[in-house]
């Protein structure tokens, strides 16, 4: 199984945002830290804001925060609600038809039991449990740098 790059810049920014706690972030400062395309990173904002991960304040000193506590948001529940499809074959992506043998194929049962498996363990996981290592991602991602963007 292999997730979007839209699931991966999505927990790496509520992993930034959850760093920061209550103080606003900006598409800047993750541009920056990232090095993510910016379109790309409004965009997984945009939707992180509209499922209610991410509260957005618009205008000049407006930004981004967690939309709820980070021990309520359950990794598994980002990644089903970023994922267009997480069939990681044909006969698991809904559509009915798709291999002769699907009815009986111990295959297709695998690989479904695989990515339940897959999503039962990082339901064990919500944000807080990625922002244990805190000094070292602060570190690592140089935010006690003044001079890091924040426009």
């Amino acid at each position: 199984m292999r997730l979007t790059l839209h699931t991966d810049y999505a927990l790496r920014v509520l992993i930034y945002v959850g760093l920061k706690q209550e103080v606003l972030s900006t598409i800047p400062e993750l541009v920056h830290h990232f090095d993510i395309p910016r379109g790309h990173l409004m965009k997984v904002v945009h939707r992180l804001a509209r499922l209610g991960y991410l509260q957005t304040i618009r205008g000049k000193n407006g930004g981004m925060r967690l939309g709820r506590e980070a021990g309520k948001i359950n990794l598994a529940a980002v990644v089903r609600d970023m994922e267009r499809e997480l069939g990681v074959v044909g006969c698991l992506q809904s559509h009915p038809g798709y291999c002769r043998i699907e009815g009986c194929c111990v295959l297709r049962s695998a690989l479904q039991e695989a990515t339940d498996a897959f999503l039962t363990h990082l339901s064990g996981y919500t944000i807080t449990d990625l922002l244990e290592p805190k000094s070292a991602l602060v570190r690592l991602l140089d935010m006690e740098t003044a001079g890091a963007p924040t426009m």
